[in-house]
C-alpha cells in the first residue's frame, strides 16, 4: 500500500482501526491526542510518532481523526501546530468523530482554501468490531473522493455506506445514535419499572428476546447486565449525552420537533450530573437503581 496514513485518536475505537491499517500494509504515523495507553503493539507493528498534527498533514496522504466530538476536532485542526497549518494540495483529512454538522461545514471550507479534501466518515459498531476490522462507516463525500478512499476504509470496515455529499455522514451518524440512545434510555427505564413491580427480570429478557421488540441494543444492555456485567455496550454515557445534544441542536436548526430525543437527552444529562459520565451506557441501570430505590442488577 503506497498511501501514507496519519492517525489522531488512538482510543477505544482508534486503536483497532490503526492496528488493521498496519496489518493491511499501510505506513502509519500518529500523534497522540489524549493518552499513551495501548501504543506498544502499534509501534511494534511499524507505526511511528509525529511531532505535531501539522507534521502529520505535511508528511501523509490521508489523515484520520478519531476523537470525541467537534471541540476536540476543532482543536486538532485549528490550534497552533494543527492540521490546518500543515494542510496542502492533495491531502485528504477524514473525520471519523461524531460531530456537529455546522462545525463540519466550517472545517471543510477552511481546508478547501488550502486544496485539502475534508471527508466526514463517522463510525458505527463497537471497539470489538474495530479490533476485528468490521466497523460500519457512513461517508459524506463526492463519489470520486469516496472511490479513492474506499480501499483504505476496507482495511477496517465491513460496511461502507455513502451517506451523500460532504456533511451528510455526520448527519446520518447523529440519526443513528439518536435511535440507539433513545432505545437504551427506554430499555433501562422499563427494566426499572419491571423491577419495582417485582416482575422476574429474566422473564422480561426471555419475552423481549423472542419478539419484535428485541434488538442488538437490548441484548448488549440487558443480556449482559443480568449476568452482572455493564460493559455489553462500550460507549460512555457522557458521549451519548453529547451526541443527543448534537442531534437535538440539528433538529432545532432545521427545525423539526424532537420530543423523544429531548427526553432521552435529559435522561443522559441526569446520569452525567449524578457522576456517571465515564461509565458505559448500561450503567443507566445503576442510575435508575439510585433514583428509584430499586434493585435491578444481580449482586
Amino acid at each position: 500500500m503506497t498511501q501514507r496514513i496519519g492517525f489522531i485518536g488512538l482510543g477505544l475505537m482508534g486503536h483497532g482501526i490503526a492496528k488493521n491499517l498496519l496489518a493491511k500494509g499501510f505506513a502509519l504515523s500518529f500523534k497522540v491526542h489524549r493518552n499513551r495507553d495501548a501504543l506498544a503493539d502499534l509501534i511494534a507493528a511499524g507505526a511511528t510518532e509525529a511531532e505535531s498534527h501539522a507534521v502529520l498533514a505535511r508528511e501523509n496522504d490521508i489523515v484520520f481523526i478519531c476523537v470525541t466530538g467537534s471541540p476536540q476536532v476543532e482543536e486538532v485542526v485549528y490550534a497552533t501546530g494543527g492540521l490546518l497549518e500543515g494542510a496542502r494540495q492533495g491531502l485528504t483529512v477524514v473525520d471519523m468523530s461524531t460531530a456537529e454538522p455546522q462545525s463540519t461545514t466550517r472545517i471543510r471550507e477552511s481546508f478547501a482554501a488550502k486544496g485539502t479534501r475534508y471527508i466526514d466518515a463517522p463510525l458505527a459498531r463497537t471497539p470489538k468490531e474495530a479490533e476485528e476490522g468490521r466497523l460500519n462507516t457512513m461517508v459524506g463525500a463526492d463519489p470520486e473522493d469516496l472511490e479513492k478512499l474506499t480501499p483504505v476504509l476496507k482495511a477496517f470496515c465491513e460496511n461502507i455506506i455513502h451517506a451523500g455529499p460532504p456533511g451528510k455522514g455526520h448527519v446520518l451518524k447523529l440519526i443513528n445514535n439518536m435511535m440507539a440512545m433513545t432505545m437504551a434510555a427506554s430499555i433501562c427505564e422499563a427494566m426499572a419499572v419491571a423491577a419495582k413491580a417485582e416482575v422476574d427480570l429474566h422473564k422480561v429478557f426471555q419475552l423481549i428476546s423472542a419478539g419484535a421488540v428485541n434488538s442488538g441494543i437490548f441484548q448488549m444492555i440487558v443480556g449482559k447486565a443480568l449476568e452482572g456485567q455493564l460493559d455489553g455496550l462500550k460507549f460512555a454515557i457522557g458521549n451519548a449525552q453529547k451526541d443527543l445534544r448534537y442531534y437535538t441542536h440539528l433538529a432545532e436548526m432545521l427545525p423539526v420537533s424532537s420530543f423523544m430525543a429531548e427526553a432521552a437527552h435529559q435522561t443522559f444529562v441526569q446520569a452525567v450530573n449524578l457522576g456517571y459520565a465515564d461509565k458505559f451506557v448500561p450503567s443507566l441501570l445503576e442510575v435508575h437503581e439510585k433514583l428509584n430505590n430499586v434493585r435491578i442488577l444481580p449482586r
